[in-house]
Formats: C-alpha cells, structure tokens, sequence
C-alpha cells in the first residue's frame, strides 16, 4: 500500500475500484495483468459485444442454432480477454515514451518501470497463443478472417501519430469480432456482417471520442492527435452525427441479414434493438461533459450497458 493513499503498490490510475487485480491476484503478477488492462475491464466487453452481435444476427439469418454457436460464443469470450490484453501490451510497449509523459498513463507498468519492454514481448506472447489455438477451433474461413485483424492491431498504436482519426483504427480492430463471428457461423463473410461492423465503427468513434476528452491537454503538450482534439467544443455535433450512423448501420444490418427471410417480427425487433442503442447514446450525449475527465471516464465505461442492449433483442429475433 502507499502511504498517502492507502492504493495498492503499482495501481494504475484509472484502474476501476476495488478491482480483483489489486486485491486479489498474486503480487509478483499485478504489473502483468495490469499491462493486460485486466483491471479495467470495459475494453474486453467492448471487443467482445461486436462478437456477439455477429454471431447471433447470422443465426437470425440463417435460421438455426446449434451446440457449435454455444462454442464460438465462448470461444469469443475467451478470445476477446487474451487479445484484448495482447493488444494492450503491444500498445503499451509502443506508447511507453508517450504514456511516460501523460498524467493519467505514466502510472502504467512500463513506463513506471514495474515491467521491462522485453518482459512486456514475452507477456504479449503468452496471451496470443492460447488466443490462437481457439481461433484454430473455428473454420478455416473464419481463421483467416482472424488472422486478418492483426495487422490493425499492429497498425493502431502509431495511427495517433499520423492522423487525427486514431478512432477509425482502434473501431476497425475492436469490431472486428462482427465479421470473424459471422463468419464461423455462416462460412463466409457477407453484407449484413459488414454493415454491422461498420456500425461498430461509428459507435467506437463516439465512445472513444468521449474517452480522449481526458487526455486532450496532455495530448496537446506531446502531439498526440486525437478526433477528441480535432473536434474540440464541436465534439457533441459529431457525436450525434456518429450515434446516427450506429443505428442506422446497425438496422441496415438487420434489413440485409433477416429482410430477405420476410420475417417482419424478427426484423422488428432487431431494429428495436438498435433503438435502444441509440436511446443509451442520446443519454451519454445529453449527460456528457468534455471539460471534467471523470464524466468521460464514467460514461465511456457505460458503453459496456450500450452495447449489451441489442444481444437479448438479436437473441429473441431467432424465436419470432
């Protein structure tokens, strides 16, 4: 424990309270799980979702479910921590020297220097593995659909450095999930898939474009660009413009994967779904406040209710 504040040795500082990293896992392994971001855990629920958006609106199209879609759903779950902690890991090694200079990152294991660069690349091995050997279990078309999303992941850490949309990058990643899913149960990618991970973007643009907010004097003194930065007191314009293109992309989704089956109650409610969506993004955008870090904080984190709202809809759609 500190002294001043009673915290965990090593917290990091947005880590959620009283999480089971700081009170409960082996000290020798806090800084790697840590590095894993298995302290904070939204971002495995935000890598997730898009996955099971994928995997049951292909069930709603195709009109079957079975024992193998119980499988890719856990198979997901599983994928979804181990690669989402990879990607941290790789994010971090990258940005060690960016995060050494921001408040609210220079807490992190490697620039506070609780892990080494090189103890970080075998960590990053470690998850991505066991990571692989699931994928291996799904069909070849979706192992390669997999495979496909590395070089994102690879891509995503500098993308800050050369543009002002980094958000594109890390939406394109994050919902990659919506096509690999899709694709292990159907055997092959199609429109409805695409449409709903375009959708996938645009709400990772405005929920990350929330969660920049914190960081944007910081950003500003290193040079890091941000959509946060570059929409600046125009951000609540953007993001009703992206919160449009969520549902409507989302409900286009449905139209594609289910319209062509005629099943207007199955349809129905899916797209009652993505309302619901978008009503949670309305009240993120109307409680929204861009100059108090904390408020971007709680409501990025609230993405995790947002995005579970479309899964019981998508489920009753395969018993209409």
């Amino acid at each position: 424990m500190t002294e001043e504040t009673g915290a965990p040795e090593g917290r990091v500082s947005d880590a959620v309270d009283g999480n089971w990293v700081d009170t409960r896992a082996p000290e020798w392994i806090r800084p790697y799980l840590r590095l894993s971001r298995a302290d904070r855990p939204i971002g495995t629920w935000l890598l997730l979702l898009p996955c099971w958006w994928g995997l049951l609106l292909a069930m709603a199209h195709t009109g079957r479910a079975g024992l193998h879609d119980l499988w890719i759903a856990a198979g997901c779950a599983m994928g979804a921590w181990l690669m989402r902690g990879a990607g941290c890991t790789w994010n971090d090694i990258a940005d060690r020297e960016l995060d050494a200079a921001v408040a609210r990152t220079r807490s992190r294991p490697i620039p506070s220097g609780r892990v080494s660069v090189r103890s970080a690349l075998a960590w990053m091995a470690v998850q991505s593995l066991p990571a692989l050997a699931i994928l291996s279990t799904f069909p070849p078309a979706a192992v390669a659909v997999g495979i496909g999303s590395l070089a994102l992941v690879c891509v995503y850490p500098f993308a800050k450095r050369f543009t002002w949309w980094p958000q594109i990058f890390l939406g394109l990643a994050f919902n990659w999930g919506a096509l690999l899913a899709w694709t292990a149960h159907t055997g092959g990618l199609g429109w409805p898939s695409l449409a709903l991970w375009l959708a996938g973007v645009a709400w990772t643009l405005f929920y990350d474009t929330i969660y920049a907010h914190q960081d944007k004097e910081d950003d500003a003194l290193v040079g890091v660009r941000s959509t946060a930065r570059l929409f600046a007191d125009n951000t609540k314009s953007w993001l009703v413009g992206f919160l449009a293109l969520t549902v409507l992309l989302f409900a286009a989704a449905a139209v594609l994967a289910i319209g062509p089956n005629r099943n207007p109650a199955a349809l129905a409610v899916t797209a009652a779904g993505a309302a619901g969506l978008g009503l949670h993004l309305a009240w993120q955008l109307r409680a929204l406040d861009i100059d108090d870090p904390d408020t971007c904080l709680r409501l990025f984190r609230a993405n995790r209710d947002a995005g579970l709202i479309p899964v019981p809809f998508l489920a009753a759609a395969l018993l209409v």
